[in-house]
Formats: C-alpha cells, structure tokens, sequence
C-alpha cells in the first residue's frame, strides 16, 4: 500500500493507517525494558536534572506515581468538583505523588510551601465553545517553569486531529526547551470527539510522542490488549483517568493499566469527583503502589468513606 493511498483509505473510513509488518506483533509485554542504572523505563540514559524531575513525580521505590489532574478549567472553566480548588484539592495533596495543574492555579492558589512536585499544563487556545480543540498552541514559556520550580510540563497531542502537525510541533519544541532547562516532557495523547479509542490508535499516538521526544506519556486505558500499547512505548505511561466512572470501576482501570505496564495514573474526576475524595485517593494509591485488586482497594475506599 503506498503512502498516499494509505491516507486515502483513512480518509475514507475513518481509522488509521494500518501498522507495517502487522504479521509479527512481537510486542514481548512480558519481558520488561532494561533501564541500566536507574529505575524508570527509557529514562536512564537523560540528563541528571532531568531524572530528578522524573524521581520526584515517580516513586523510585514502586517505579509509579498516583498524579492528580486538575488542569481541566483550561478549557472547561470551574468544572464540577473543582469550582474552589482551594477547598477541594488543596487538602488531597498529602496523599498524591504528584500534581498536575496550570501555572494560573498553582501561583494563586496552591500553597508555596507545599513539597509535592508540579507538572504544568503547557498547551491552551479553544474553549470547551468551540468543536474543534486541536487548534492548540504552547502557552507557557519554559522560562516560567524553571521560575515555578516544575517537576515537568504536560502538551496536549493530536495524532490524526485537524491540526496534528502543529501540535506536534509544540511538544518538540517544547522537548527542545525542556532538555535545555532539565524539564521533562509529559505528552498527552489528545482523542478528538470521533476518534476509536482502541490500541491500535494509542499504540500509534504513544509510540509517535515518544519518538519525538517526549520523556513520558498520558494515555486513555483500553480493555483491548493495553499491554501492547504499553510494551510498545519506549517510556513511561501514566493512564488518564478520563470520564467519571464509580470507585469500584475506576479502580478495577487503574489496576489493569498498572498491571498491564503502565507506570500509575494521572486521575482527576475520578478523584474529586467521589463522593469521599480522600478515602478514594487512598485506595488509588493502594492499587498503584501496593497491587491492592479492585476489590480490596474498594473495602478501603468504603471504611474510609465510613469514617468521615
């Protein structure tokens, strides 16, 4: 199949490009990536300041990290449960590694002396108004994250969005400032409004974030063969935690992606959209660093709901 005729054929029906050389599937999910001389996948071979950065939002000693997003109002406005971040997520940073939010938030809100690393929201331009939100452009410059002290900056991309080139062209260059600076880069596979959230999809749009620098990866969690897309990316994914679901159901995604390669999770309405915030962080923390199963973390969840 030729190259144009490819795109064509995508055109037409709606998927993406099929991968080359389908026929071996040698993913080996079971046969980890060696990472001589520091624990994190793909990382070992970076700059100092870099795996710091990356030893603050991953726990070195689980080689995982519970996030918690709260970059949402970028372009959703005061979305439901983060109306007063200073009420509803200021209290749960004790217990997350770290925290995802956007430089606006974290200078008028978040408390300075806080030691919980901060990975900035980079990326911005159309409102949840518009239809199309890939008309995205970088919207922080790398020189307000070395001021704000960030453990990293997260960039929106869209593999097979409108404006696909471009945002990949702000992650790199973003990747470009951030190996200049000792910041990584944490690209976000962005599904538009039509798109399959399927592995093959995200084994394309990992593996193409990766390639270009990023240092790791935010993807949406699949029930069909996420261990694939894990196996195929050559550094870390954290799930997105994606739509509200109830406890017992996000917390039976979150162990299947950690179980399946992921390296935790970046969760944010399945956080504080709970009914028990800090009782359902907990138990997310319980299946990332500890293997809780769903059902033992959802036991947790429940007593410590009980108790207030």
């Amino acid at each position: 199949m030729t190259h144009s005729f490819a795109i064509e054929s995508a055109r037409h029906t709606g998927s993406v490009m099929p991968e080359v050389d389908k026929a071996g599937e040698r993913y080996a999910a079971d046969q980890p990536q060696e990472t001589p001389g520091f624990f994190l996948k793909g990382s070992h071979q970076l700059d100092w300041g870099i795996k710091n950065r990356l030893a603050r939002v991953f726990s070195p000693s689980t080689g995982r990290t519970v996030m918690l997003a709260v970059d949402h109002g970028y372009f959703q406005g005061p979305t439901t449960g983060l109306e007063r971040i200073d009420l509803s997520i200021v209290p749960l940073l004790p217990s997350c590694d770290a925290l995802f939010c956007t430089r606006g938030i974290l200078r008028s809100v978040i408390p300075a002396e806080t030691t919980k690393p901060m990975v900035l929201r980079a990326s911005g331009g159309p409102s949840i108004l518009r239809e199309e939100l890939s008309d995205e452009e970088i919207a922080m410059d790398i020189d307000d994250a070395v001021r704000l002290n960030a453990a990293g900056i997260g960039i929106q991309v869209f593999i097979g969005g409108e404006f696909e080139t471009r945002s990949v062209q702000n992650m790199t260059r973003l990747v470009d400032a951030g190996l200049r600076t000792g910041i990584p880069v944490m690209g976000i596979t962005a599904v538009g409004k039509t798109m399959v959230r399927d592995a093959k999809y995200f084994r394309l749009a990992c593996r193409i974030i990766a390639e270009l620098g990023a240092q790791y990866v935010k993807t949406y969690y699949c029930d069909d063969r996420f261990e694939t897309v894990a196996a195929s990316c050559p550094v870390p994914i954290v799930m997105a935690g994606g739509k509200k679901l109830t406890e017992l159901d996000a917390l039976t995604m979150a162990y299947n992606a950690v179980q399946q390669g992921a390296a935790g999770v970046d969760m944010g309405r399945n956080i504080f959209q709970s009914e028990a915030p800090k009782a359902m962080i907990a138990a997310i923390n319980a299946v990332v660093h500890k293997n809780a199963r769903p059902k033992e973390a959802y036991e947790l969840f429940s007593s410590l709901k009980a108790k207030g």
